[in-house]
């Protein structure tokens, strides 16, 4: 029995001395993989960076284009910025706000016109609207008047609206 415990014994030793090897050998594999994925993932952030770093460049260039495109488009030198803002002008309440804000900084002929133009469809649609019997056929003479407007910005013509147009003119002279 001692003799097969010593032959148990060297069989567990020889056992856990190829164990205690494979486990080595298995370590130094790990730490092999480990740096291999450390020198990946180092030349991944050197790539994400480099390419992040064009992503950057071509966007200041974007935005440094698209100013100076927006300072030629509303510059007061360009016969189209009165257009644009006499077009803006139209669209909603809001639009017209900001043609007024727009037209403040680069005063145009055209601009100013139809600003003027559309406070005055608009103050006559909210007195006539304010008519009680009247107010639902009423709202067709400023419908009417807002689309002549339309057009003529469009087209780039000063063309006043029939009836009220040279009031328009006359009383917001100031904008």
């Amino acid at each position: 029995m001692s003799e097969e415990n010593n032959n148990l014994g060297d069989k567990a030793e020889d056992a856990f001395d190829s164990a205690k090897e494979k486990a080595s050998e298995f370590g130094e594999k790990a730490s092999e993989k480990f740096d291999d994925a450390k020198e990946a993932t180092k030349e991944f952030a050197e790539d994400a960076k480099e390419t992040a770093s064009e992503f950057a460049d071509d966007v200041k260039e974007a935005a440094k284009d698209f100013k100076e495109d927006a300072k030629e488009a509303f510059s007061p030198d360009n016969p189209d910025s009165g257009k644009t803002v006499a077009i803006i002008a139209h669209m909603t309440l809001i639009g017209l706000i900001i043609a007024f804000i727009m037209n403040n900084s680069n005063k145009t002929e055209i601009g100013s016109f139809y600003i003027r133009q559309m406070v005055g469809i608009s103050l006559l649609a909210l007195v006539l609207g304010w008519i009680p019997v009247v107010n639902l056929i009423a709202w067709i003479l400023p419908f009417i008047l807002w689309i002549i407007s339309l057009v003529g910005a469009f087209s780039g013509e000063q063309k006043k609206v029939f009836l009220v147009g040279e009031y328009f003119q006359d009383w917001f002279k100031s904008l």
